[in-house]
Formats: C-alpha cells, sequence, structure tokens
C-alpha cells in the first residue's frame, strides 16, 4: 500500500520537489537574496512535507486498505466511513452497484426458478402419457415389437429421470432425507427397471452384498446407482455385471463392475465433468454427459466418495465408498 500511496501522490511530491529547486535557483542567479539561509528554510520545509506525508498515509489509505480487505461479497455493511469527499463518491458508487446487483441476482433468481417450476411441471405431465404407453406395450403380442418399444420407451423414461434431477441438483440438501437405507431394495428395483434393455443385450448380474444396509438418502442414492447401472448397461453386450459389498475401515465400499468397452486412461480425470462425453467414440450423439457430472454432484452431498478404475477394451469398475456414520452430523437437514 505504501508503494501505491506514493505512486497516487507522485505529481504532488514532484511539484513540490520542483518549486523548492525553482526558488533556489531564483536565489542563486539574484544576489539580493540570501542562499544559506533560503537552503535551510528549505530543507526544513522538506522535513516538515515528510513529517504531513507519514501522517497522511494512514489517514488517506485506512479507507482502501479496509476496501482490500473486504470480502467479495453483496454485503455493504462492512463498508468503512468514508472521511472525504472523494472516499463518499466511492461508497455511493459501490452501494449503487451492489443494489443495482441484487436486483439483476433476484430478477434472475426468480426466473430461474420460474423456468425449473415450469420443466418440473412440464416433465410431471408427460409422465402421464409415459406411463399410458408402457400400459399400452405391455398388451401387446409381438414380443420382438414389444422389446424394441419397451427399449425406446425406457429410454425416453431415462432421459425425463435425468433432466428432472438435473433440476433438483442445485437445491439438493434441500431434499435429503439421511436415514438407514436398504441397499439390497435398491439396487434390484433399478435392474427390475432396467430389465428389458438387460435382456436385449444379453446382460445378467453377479450380486454378492456383505452389506445391505448403509445410512444415505435413498431416492438420491437410487438415483446414483440408476446412472451407474445405466453407464455400465450401455457400454457392455453379452456380459455379467458385478456388484458387490462390503465393510473397510468402518465405512461400507460398493463397487459395481462391467466388461464392457472400458474407458480411455486419458478420459478417466474428465469422465465427471459437466458435459464431457468421450474420445475415444466422439461420434456417440447418442451421450449427453449429463449422467456422471449429476451422479457426482448427489454423490458430493451424500458424503459419497466415487473412484473410476476402467481399461480400454476390458471393463470399469466404480467404487461407491459411503461416509462413516458420525461424517452426517454436517447435513444440516438431517
Amino acid at each position: 500500500m505504501i508503494r501505491k500511496y506514493f505512486v497516487e501522490r507522485f505529481s504532488w511530491i514532484i511539484f513540490y520537489i520542483l518549486l523548492h529547486l525553482f526558488i533556489i535557483f531564483v536565489a542563486f542567479l539574484d544576489s539580493a537574496i540570501p542562499l544559506k539561509p533560503l537552503l535551510y528554510i528549505v530543507f526544513l520545509s522538506l522535513i516538515m512535507f515528510s513529517i504531513f506525508l507519514i501522517f497522511r498515509y494512514k489517514k488517506e489509505t485506512y479507507f482502501y486498505k479496509s476496501l482490500e480487505a473486504r470480502e467479495e461479497s453483496l454485503d455493504i455493511t462492512n463498508i468503512p466511513e468514508p472521511e472525504s469527499p472523494f472516499e463518499k463518491i466511492i461508497e455511493n458508487s459501490i452501494i449503487n452497484q451492489t443494489e443495482i446487483l441484487k436486483q439483476s441476482a433476484a430478477i434472475g433468481q426468480m426466473t430461474l426458478e420460474q423456468e425449473k417450476d415450469d420443466l418440473l411441471s412440464w416433465i410431471h405431465e408427460v409422465k402421464t402419457p409415459l406411463t399410458a404407453m408402457h400400459l399400452m406395450i405391455d398388451r401387446l403380442d409381438d414380443e420382438l415389437l414389444k422389446s424394441h418399444l419397451t427399449y425406446e420407451w425406457l429410454r425416453i423414461h431415462l432421459l425425463l429421470d435425468q433432466q428432472l434431477h438435473q433440476r433438483r441438483i442445485p437445491f439438493i440438501k434441500n431434499d435429503l432425507y439421511i436415514e438407514n437405507t436398504d441397499l439390497e431394495t435398491i439396487i434390484f428395483d433399478e435392474i427390475k427397471t432396467l430389465q428389458s434393455w438387460c435382456i436385449q443385450k444379453g446382460i445378467g448380474f453377479d450380486i454378492q452384498l456383505d452389506v445391505t444396509e448403509v445410512l444415505s438418502d435413498a431416492k438420491w442414492l437410487a438415483f446414483i446407482m440408476r446412472q451407474l447401472l445405466t453407464n455400465s448397461i450401455k457400454y457392455s453386450e453379452n456380459s455379467d455385471i458385478t456388484i458387490y459389498s462390503h465393510e473397510q475401515a468402518e465405512q461400507t465400499i460398493l463397487e459395481l463392475k462391467d466388461s464392457g468397452r472400458g474407458i480411455d486412461p486419458k478420459d478417466i480425470p474428465r469422465i465427471f465433468d459437466k458435459g464431457f462425453t468421450s474420445t475415444t467414440n466422439h461420434r456417440d450423439h447418442a451421450a449427453t454427459g449429463m449422467g456422471l457430472y449429476l451422479t457426482k454432484k448427489a454423490a458430493e452431498s451424500l458424503f459419497i466418495s466415487i473412484a473410476v478404475k476402467s481399461k480400454l477394451g476390458t471393463g470399469t469398475t466404480v467404487t461407491l465408498t459411503f461416509p462413516k456414520r458420525n461424517d452426517f452430523v454436517n447435513i444440516t437437514s438431517m
């Protein structure tokens, strides 16, 4: 701040020094003006000016130091009291800009809430004809046609479900209810939902759950499992998906292993990024790049750690590490 202060007052200091040099120069040219006493006066004047600068430094920089140390937020209550007209101008400018930003943020939040409510309403409206469509598909006698239509229905259902949860993710902490959750029930329910797709692709399941109960939110845990199972089924053919759980260091470990196409090692650090699909099969237009992103977001809110190991052409293993019971004291909605 000292350097900035002298840079700010540089022109004044230079003017003051040049003014005194000019006086000395005039005294040097005019013999009627005694030079030595004048030099003494100039010397005393420079000392007094230096003391004045030191005194003014603390007074003039206090307001700006406070602004520099202020947290970057829209809270204007911690702005220091201005002591000069220029500082008052700065304070008024900050207050006016903050009010404008608050109004813009409020309008943006209202618009976002309205769009979210409209989309959620639309999704729920669409689910009604989807349910009716599923009932009509179940009545078909042609098994091949029934299988194909069920698969396409399932794709629409999963996309709508993903969109629904995508809109809820920003407000997930208000939607959590942490309780003892039956892991086995969630897994079997999700497999049952994806059953027609699994049959079509010749995929089976090998499930071994040493731990069948975890402390979590049932709805969001089901969403996480749905996304992971969907990914495994999507990229696997005629193979089994292994799901097993065990306890380690007071934590439940759940592993989901498939024998699908695998993930390129260079892609693994990016698979949870929003919108990222793949560099191996970049022409896969069906991929949205949102499934694993939303999975990661939901898992973070549930204090679940996700690790992925994969080898291209061999398969992928996803490991979910559930938190210890005491870790949930940080969840305010519990």
